[in-house]
């Protein structure tokens, strides 16, 4: 599965290379409208107050209808806000939030996330194909 990712401190960059998952795209201000043919999990980070990058914003505004999950970084300084971007694309797109993570992730962060990219296909798409 495709992992599409935004990371504005470069925070999320690094925690997407720990992973060595290699099937990656990064959203950029310039690329943020590219259209992907295929379904993905995207990682972003969060800002101000809790809000969705802007870029993240527009990419799926274009791509939307291929997200299939979402994992948020973010700062437990935030409180209730922390990692709140991937709490609003799970809730506005109807995906899983598989998980948050704070800053750049810790090891077991990066273990728990590529266990559940590699499991995603049986854990979650095998329900939407099920008809019982």
């Amino acid at each position: 599965m495709k992992v599409v990712y935004f990371s504005f401190s470069g925070n999320v960059r690094r925690f997407i290379s720990r992973t060595g998952i290699e099937d990656t795209f990064e959203i950029t201000q310039d690329n943020s409208t590219t259209h992907i043919d295929e379904p993905f999990i995207l990682v972003t980070g969060t800002i101000g107050f809790g809000e969705v990058p802007q870029p993240v914003q527009s990419f799926l505004d274009v791509n939307g209808e291929r997200l299939e999950a979402v994992a948020a970084s973010g700062n437990r300084n935030w409180g209730q806000n922390f990692a709140k971007a991937g709490r609003t694309i799970s809730e506005d797109y109807q995906v899983p939030l598989l998980m948050k993570f704070e800053v750049q992730g810790s090891n077991r962060d990066v273990e728990e996330f590529k266990v559940k990219v590699g499991q995603y296909n049986e854990d979650y798409r095998r329900e939407k194909i099920q008809s019982h």
